[in-house]
């Protein structure tokens, strides 16, 4: 679960030019949640903690898309 759910802040900060990790989640990760982080979480500075971004999705979950949905809920978030 704590894999999974790093893996989902790894994909949101780094749709958001946030610091680099180890897994940063495929091209198409990438793609299916950035329209929802820079909608959503737009607000959360570059380089803030990536705990920021997860809890930003997840207070949206009712309003992402369905391919970024389908990334978190593959993760187990």
């Amino acid at each position: 679960m704590v894999k999974a759910i790093f893996s989902v802040v790894a994909i949101a900060a780094c749709l958001q030019g946030g610091p680099a990790f180890a897994y940063q989640g495929s091209a198409k990760e990438q793609a299916a949640c950035r329209p929802d982080v820079r909608r959503y979480c737009s607000s959360i500075k570059p380089g803030s903690d990536s705990g920021m971004y997860l809890s930003c999705l997840q207070a949206n979950r009712a309003k992402l898309s369905k391919p970024c949905l389908g990334v978190l809920t593959s993760h187990g978030v």
